[in-house]
This record gives C-alpha cells, structure tokens and sequence, in this order.
C-alpha cells in the first residue's frame, strides 16, 4: 500500500531509473498521475508535461471507444469499432467537437500559457496514479505516438497482471510496482487518495518548468501589478512588501529577489499601492491598509499556486504590513524578514505573530536600530536581530546589500515548512 502518491512516484521512480540520462519525456494523466509522474521527472532528471486526452465514446454506448483525440488536433480512429457500430461521420463529428472543447479548456486550465513538450523522437512514460482496464492510458500511448514519441513506455504504481499484458499491444514496455491479480478500485492501494484538481496539475507543472509571469492583483476594487517568478523547482514564494508602493521596481528588492532565484525560492514583486494613492504620504503609513492589501495579495497567490509556502520579506513600512499581516490568525505564513523596517508601527500586533521574524538594521542606522530593538522585546516568536556593521538605512554601502541577501536566505531556508525546500531551496 502507498502512503500517497508522493510516496508512489518515488517507488515507481526507482524502477525506472535505468531510464535516467536517456531523451526521455515523463508525461502525467491528468489529474490523479501527474503527482506520481511529478516524482518520476525529478528522480530521473527528465522533463515532465501532461498527456491530454479525450476518449471517443460510441454514442449509444459511451464506454466503448471508437477513438482518442490529443492536443494540436492529434485524432486516433478504431476503424473496426466505427464499422462495427454503423457509425455515420456527422455522429462522430457531434462527439469529437464536444470532447475537443473539454480537451481545450483542460488544456488552457492546466497549461496557462506553457508551450508542450516536444514529444518528436523521443521516449515517452506515460504515468497514471493507477491502471484498471487501461482504455485511457491505451489512448495517450496512441496519442502519444501520434505526436511523434518514437518508444512508449507505462507507468504506473499498481495495475492487475491481465491489463499489463493487454497494454504491450500499444506500448514498448509496461512498468508497475504492484501487480494485485484483483483490484476493484486504485484507492484501495493507497492510504491518501485525495482527488486532485486542475490548480495542483499547473501548479506542479510550474515547479518543474519555472515561471516568470507579469500577473494582477485584485484588491478590493483595484488592481495591483506584480511580477511572479518561480524558479524550476521552487516550492516557495517570497512576497516582497514595500511601504512606498514600489515593490516591483525597487532596486534593491529586485537585487534581493535575485538572490531568492539562486537559492531556489520563488518570489512575487507587487505594488501595495496605484501610482495616484501613492502621492498621498499618509497611504505609505496606512499600516492597516498595507497588510490589507498583502493578505489579499497571499489569498490570490495561495489561489494560484496552491501547494507554496509563503514568506514575507518587508522594508520600511512595508516590514510593518508584513508583520501586521503574519499576526492575522491563521495567516501561515512560514517566515518574515524585515530589512531597515519600522515594526514598531505594527506595535499593537508584534506579540501575536507566530511566524520566525528576522530583523534586519544598518549599523548606522541609529534611530531605526533602536526602533528594531523595542519592537523585539514584544515579539513572542522566534526571532532575531541582525546588525549590518557600516551600512545605513537603506543598505547602499559596498557589501550591505549582499549581506542583507545571505541573511534573508539563510533565514527563509532555515524555516521552510516541512518538505516545502524539497524542491526548493534544495534543488
């Protein structure tokens, strides 16, 4: 039995490891198979994408497949059922267009924009959660061949002897950790078999191919640019919060989030306040309003990349929304690093933020220094203060920033949840 299909992916992967360093793409049904083929591509170094397909049901019989369709018009007809069924080719048109627009929101759903991978040549494992009587999986070894893939192979965790041997008319090699002489259902097999939706498909796609996106931020009733990048891998996001609203062309959050790149996070840049709010000072000082605007910000990235962990890195009054909006109960947000921040203005919250704080002050930054200090002793979370010797408020001598980078980073991997720098930080 499997724990879930994490754990199923890995022990499959083992299996096929001979496979490692070959041309080879790991291509997951969605939705359940594309965790378990998630953990094949990382084990094996290969790239992973989804197999998209749509069975052709006989009308009066929608069980009974007289073909398959696949992306980019792929088409794969059973002559011998359509003869056996009379079929007329205004039937199959009426099925094909309807399982082609499903195929086409799925397909937009789950891909936001990422291009697939070229199949032309290469050897192709297609892996599914779990393998009853295979007429799905028979489909994408078709559609798979159809889009150029020279060897197919399947994979799967568990799947009954009988169906194995029927899957060699359409694959190269059949692969299954177990293979039960009964199997009534694939949940049986595991302990976790949580359904899966098509946010965790494109999410888990995203951790393996990278992102780099321009995206908006609804808030209430504005809209707030940012930009999102999520390295290969990175199963963090670090949501920098600036005071003055210019998050996402600040220098030196872009200098930091570079940093954030190389060690594996993701990170969103965003602007917590529109160009005209901004010319008004008092908005800079609205703490109440910042953190508003940043748990909004982490309601709509925690939507969109579902399985992330979330950290929160602020600077001036932007440090304070970070800590305002960790205090909010249930906030989880993993870690808060505050660089030459004024957390005494989230004074009235300091005490109920769980999340490990790290304060970051110039040396010559005197009176912020001493605002940090008195903010520290009314943290009840884990937290430090660290002092950049020479540097002032805003970290411009030669090395400050760089040492502003390391402790950020040491601080965020530090604190990851558990398994969420597993493809991370560790990468």
């Amino acid at each position: 039995m499997f724990a879930d299909r994490s754990e199923a992916g890995r022990r499959l992967a083992e299996k096929l490891r001979p496979l490692a360093g070959e041309d080879v793409v790991v291509l997951g049904l969605p939705r359940g198979g594309v965790p378990v083929a998630f953990e094949v591509a990382d084990a094996i170094g290969a790239p992973l994408d989804v197999i998209l397909v749509r069975k052709l049901g006989v009308p009066i019989r929608p069980e009974l497949a007289f073909g398959a369709i696949g992306e980019d018009g792929v088409r794969v007809l059973n002559h011998d059922i359509i003869k056996g069924a009379a079929l007329r080719p205004e039937d199959m048109a009426t099925v094909e267009s309807r399982e082609r627009a499903e195929l086409e929101r799925r397909s937009a759903h789950i891909r936001r924009g990422r291009p697939k991978v070229d199949l032309t040549g290469r050897t192709a494992i297609v892996v599914d959660d779990g393998i009853a009587t295979g007429a799905t999986i028979r489909a994408a070894c078709q559609v798979a061949r159809a889009q150029g893939a020279a060897r197919v192979v399947v994979a799967t965790p568990v799947c009954p002897p009988d169906t194995a041997v029927r899957l060699r008319q359409e694959a190269d090699d059949v692969v299954c950790v177990l293979t039960p002489r009964s199997l009534t259902s694939i949940g049986q097999w595991y302990a976790d078999f949580t359904q899966i939706g098509e946010e965790q498909v494109s999410e888990l796609l995203s951790c393996v191919t990278g992102m780099s996106e321009e995206v908006w931020i609804e808030a209430g009733d504005t809209a707030l640019p940012g930009e999102l990048v999520v390295p290969r891998g990175a199963r963090t996001v670090v949501v920098f919060v600036h005071g003055s609203g210019s998050s996402r062309s600040s220098p030196r959050n872009r200098y930091v989030a570079s940093a954030m790149h190389k060690a594996g996070l993701g990170t969103l840049l965003f602007d917590l306040l529109t160009s005209a709010e901004e010319t008004h000072r008092a908005n800079v000082f609205d703490i109440s309003l910042l953190a508003g605007r940043l748990g909004q910000a982490t309601e709509w990235l925690r939507a969109y990349l579902p399985h992330v962990a979330v950290c929160y890195f602020g600077a001036s009054t932007g440090a304070a929304a970070a800590l305002w909006a960790a205090a909010v109960p249930h906030a989880d947000v993993a870690a808060v690093v505050s660089r030459g921040g004024r957390p005494d203005l989230a004074e009235a919250r300091l005490a109920e933020v769980e999340a490990p704080t790290l304060l970051i002050v110039g040396g010559d930054d005197r009176q912020v220094l001493e605002l940090n200090r008195a903010a520290q002793a009314l943290l009840r979370c884990e937290n430090r203060l660290a002092v950049v010797p020479g540097a002032g408020h805003l970290f411009e001598e030669p090395g400050a920033l760089e040492a502003v980078s390391a402790l950020a980073r040491e601080w965020f991997t530090r604190h990851l949840p558990q398994g969420a720098s597993r493809h991370g930080a560790e990468a």
